[in-house]
């Protein structure tokens, strides 16, 4: 095992140069047309890029022989079990051997290659299949599910190395290619141009994908991607598709930050992430009007751990953060990426609008946990008096005891029926008022005080299953 005071560099073998790729120029006499060549690419940086197998053991329930299942608690089982005898229990399990297929390239001669996390996670064995024939058995060094990264290592020398670009510098529009094994098929080169960057997807937040229209497929899953210079700029890691293959978006990660990634994995073995200790929501155009934002931008705090730097630095339920140090925060997907890639420990200014006015906050990053704790889920419960606010359309009843403390809440209204005006605004039976605009609402009488200053103009807090998040009321 390789620890801590080993030295990084030799994860990032220098290269020389490599020699600009060949892009010819073709005219009708009248107008120059210039198409790229990879050629030069696949043939210089094609054995960089290897194949991964991973083996799996999963359990499988056994399958029943009977030609239609039949549950053991039907009255009829034991009728079916005697005329079709010595049926396995559908519940018994039995291990099954899967096979996970990917791609993957080399980043040191002295055999570090790196992957997407989703191809080698719970592998047993894991083989890397050279383009000079050679099988080698790789061992995991390490893995990050949270960027989808892996680190392998296999025992070999003098091996061919990518050179490794600058997504920064990569424009959208550019020409980029894939080398893979989508399907199967072993070096595979596909191209296309980079159709957007920066682009966020759902569930993860701390990923800035480069989406591109290069094909990529099943197997393709942890190839690299290469700008015309033949530098990797990307990892192929996700497409979106309603059949399961290629239909014309795919997403890489950024190198920089799968460099990064890998950095820590060799280095301690895990990925450290700072944290705030808060969770937040888009601020729409609605709500910004709520809140007298002059424009829709920033992350809205709709929770702040109490425990939590956020929290322990004064951050408040309603704050919306605008500033990262010097960074403007436009979307609130910007908010995870920015602080995920700064260390446990590191200081950072916050500059946040509350109550209309621009404040600042100076907080100290906690640690990202590995795993997020579910938080308790919402019984019902027989309900209290019911409250009706018949303009804004909503009948409430007040917690009761047993609840506030499930959700965690000092208090709350519980929605029993939303109608009109709430139920334009997308409030639903069950949710949870937790505030109104930036006050907190415990009881029905301090929600009524804060709506008798809200003015029309209205946001509530809301908590809604495991989530929770701001909804705009509109009256009109």
């Amino acid at each position: 095992m390789l620890s801590g005071c080993d030295k990084i560099e030799s994860l990032f073998h220098k290269q020389s140069q490599p020699a600009p790729v060949a892009v010819p120029a073709q005219s009708d006499g009248r107008v120059a047309m210039l198409l790229p060549d990879f050629t030069q690419l696949v043939e210089r940086d094609g054995p960089a890029v290897v194949n991964i197998q991973a083996n799996r053991t999963e359990a499988v329930p056994q399958q029943s022989e009977m030609p239609f299942p039949v549950p053991e608690d039907d009255p009829l089982f034991d009728f079916f079990k005697r005329f079709i005898p010595n049926q396995p229990n559908q519940q018994e399990q039995t291990p099954e051997e899967s096979v996970s297929y990917g791609s993957g390239f080399i980043i040191s001669d002295d055999g570090y290659i790196m992957t997407n996390a989703h191809v080698v996670s719970g592998g047993s064995q894991i083989k890397v299949m050279l383009t000079d024939k050679r099988e080698l058995k790789a061992r995991l060094v390490g893995l990050d599910k949270r960027t989808d990264v892996a680190l392998l290592k296999v025992d070999a020398s003098s091996l061919p190395v990518v050179k490794v670009g600058s997504p920064a510098q990569l424009k959208v529009g550019e020409w980029v290619a894939a080398i893979g094994a989508p399907f199967g098929f072993d070096n595979t080169v596909t191209a296309g141009i980079v159709s957007a960057k920066g682009r966020s997807l759902p569930d993860e937040n701390y990923v800035p994908f480069i989406q591109t229209d290069v094909a990529i497929n099943p197997g393709n899953s942890g190839g690299p991607l290469f700008n015309l210079r033949g530098e990797v700029v990307g990892i192929n890691s996700q497409i979106y598709s309603r059949s399961g293959g290629f239909m014309g978006i795919s997403f890489a990660i950024p190198i920089d930050l799968a460099m990064n990634v890998a950095e820590q994995i060799k280095a301690k073995g895990k990925v450290s992430r700072g944290q705030l200790g808060i969770n937040i929501q888009e601020v729409s155009q609605e709500l910004a009007q709520s809140f007298g934002l002059p424009r829709p931008s920033g992350a809205l705090v709709v929770r702040v751990d109490p425990q939590g730097p956020a929290g322990k630095a004064g951050l408040q339920t309603g704050d919306i953060i605008l500033k990262l140090d010097d960074r403007s925060i436009e979307s609130s997907k910007d908010l995870p990426m920015m602080v995920g890639s700064l260390q446990p420990g590191a200081k950072v200014k916050l500059s946040v609008w509350r109550k209309g006015e621009e404040k600042t906050i100076q907080a100290t990053l906690g640690e990202l946990a590995p795993e997020v704790s579910p938080q308790a889920k919402q019984q019902d419960e027989a309900a209290p008096q019911n409250f009706q606010f018949g303009k804004l359309g909503l009948t409430v009843t007040e917690l009761t005891a047993r609840q506030r403390t499930e959700l965690g809440l000092n208090g709350g209204l519980l929605v029993q029926k939303a109608q009109g005006a709430a139920a334009r605004s997308g409030l639903q039976h069950g949710d949870v008022i937790m505030g109104l605009n930036q006050n907190e609402i415990t009881s029905v009488k301090s929600f009524e005080k804060a709506l008798s200053s809200a003015h029309g103009k209205i946001a509530l807090l809301v908590r809604r299953q495991d989530s929770t998040l701001f909804v705009p009321l509109r009256l009109d």
